[in-house]
């Protein structure tokens, strides 16, 4: 028995553009790390984007996130210090369409330098849940994204993709060099490893999830669009547009119909959301629960102490869930 895929469809919205051409305005060409530190000042908008400033700038630049550890950057507003941290700053760093407050205020300052991760690499739709039915967005327009993203109606959870986040990091790399090009040798040497990093994760998650029971799993919301699409899998997301709301009746016995079909065994819940949900559908239909982290933000409760470390973690709970020979 076979249940109909609901959130596998995509459909590309654009193309990666030349890195660095059309994601960052460009400076001077003298160098911007002119300041009393003699470091290169970057705001990064939420954790995924201040990992590549800092993995990418080491010693050279001085990082500051505007998402605090263990804020929901969905929600974010920018204070007035914000935006007077952000005039002072040479690169600001950023996903356009993640926190409109963060776009608002980046487009509204002077900043020389800015990078919208989003042009670095290509974004799709991904199916979504609303109001506890499935619904296939295709190329009709829909919001195929949740929390109200808006970059053309593209999923914006690019950097779970590490194919996808390694493009972002090289054309986050060519913004630093462009930006401070005394020091442009370091960044692209550190852009290099950092690529071959995320080239690595990319394998493991290649081979670890080569071989398993299911192809299927459960998530609070639709955040691992492009992660299911890369590996061959299919996300099912509880509640796209909440990752907090409460399940539809049709929607739970939609999911234990799907979760019989399919061999699933685990309803994934985030770390800076509640659980609720999760736990709620779990109850009903007799599954487990586990974290399968976005890794919009790292804390105490996070499996790792970065991004790499977290996604390994990721890929050991999907291979549980899933049955990895």
């Amino acid at each position: 028995m076979n249940v109909r895929r609901r959130l596998i469809p995509t459909a590309a919205l654009a193309s990666a553009t030349v890195l660095g051409l059309t994601a960052l305005t460009a400076c001077s060409t003298t160098s911007a790390a002119d300041d009393k530190d003699g470091k290169l000042d970057v705001v990064a908008s939420f954790y995924p984007m201040q990992y590549l400033a800092e993995q990418i700038g080491g010693g050279h630049v001085s990082v500051t996130s505007l998402t605090e550890p263990g804020q929901e950057p969905h929600d974010l507003d920018v204070s007035v210090q914000q935006r007077g941290q952000l005039e002072e700053s040479d690169v600001a760093l950023y996903l356009k369409g993640l926190q409109p407050a963060v776009d608002d205020a980046i487009d509204e300052s002077g900043i020389k330098t800015k990078v919208d991760a989003a042009s670095l690499t290509s974004m799709e739709k991904h199916g979504n849940e609303v109001g506890g039915h499935a619904e296939e967005h295709e190329e009709e327009g829909h919001e195929g994204h949740d929390h109200g993203h808006s970059h053309e109606g593209a999923d914006p959870h690019i950097w779970l993709d590490p194919v996808k986040y390694a493009e972002v990091a090289e054309g986050v790399g060519k913004a630093l060099e462009k930006a401070d090009p005394d020091n442009a040798a370091t960044y692209e040497k550190n852009t290099a490893k950092l690529v071959k990093k995320l080239g690595g994760l990319d394998k493991s998650f290649k081979n670890g999830l080569k071989d398993t029971d299911s192809k299927v799993f459960i998530t609070t919301h639709a955040a691992f669009g492009y992660l299911a699409e890369r590996y061959g899998l299919t996300e099912e997301a509880i509640s796209g547009l909440d990752p907090e709301a409460e399940p539809s009746g049709k929607r739970v016995k939609d999911l234990q119909k799907m979760a019989k079909a399919d061999g699933v065994t685990t309803v994934f819940y985030e770390t800076l959301v509640s659980d609720k949900t999760a736990q709620t559908l779990a109850k009903d239909t007799g599954l487990k629960t586990d974290v399968l982290d976005p890794i919009e933000g790292i804390t105490d409760d996070s499996k790792g102490t970065d991004y790499i470390q977290v996604m390994q973690s990721n890929l050991k709970a999907l291979q549980k869930a899933l049955g990895a020979k």
